[in-house]
């Protein structure tokens, strides 16, 4: 079992940055693939980024060349760095941890969650 807490929301204004960091205690950190998920007002939860143990990354369109998902084993740390930001990134973001060390976008292969951190980007 992994307990992950994120950190780093809050509110900041379109074009800006924030960088969102996922401690996670526990056992086997390093051997599981970590992402990135977020869940906006009145819609479902919708994949961010995800990192494999390698360190192998893989985006959502709608964040490609805006995101950066990275982790330090060492930290027990996940982060995602926002740049550009829009009004449509506003939503809460969860970190989740995998069962395995392979990164996939898909939901039902993450099995522990945070409680999530809000971000809020104005207009």
């Amino acid at each position: 079992q992994v307990q992950l807490v994120e950190s780093g929301g809050g509110l900041v204004q379109a074009g800006g940055s924030l960088r969102l960091s996922c401690a996670a205690s526990g056992r086997a950190f390093s051997n599981r693939a970590m992402a990135w998920f977020r869940q906006a007002p009145g819609k479902e939860r919708e994949f961010v980024a995800t990192i494999s143990w390698s360190g192998g990354t893989y985006y959502a369109d709608s964040v490609k060349g805006r995101f950066t998902i990275s982790r330090d084993n060492a930290k027990n740390t996940v982060y995602l760095q926002m740049n550009s930001l829009k009004p449509e990134d506003t939503a809460v973001y969860f970190c989740a941890a995998a069962g395995s060390g392979y990164a996939t976008p898909y939901q039902g292969d993450y099995d522990n969650w945070g409680q999530g951190t809000q971000v809020t980007v104005s207009s």
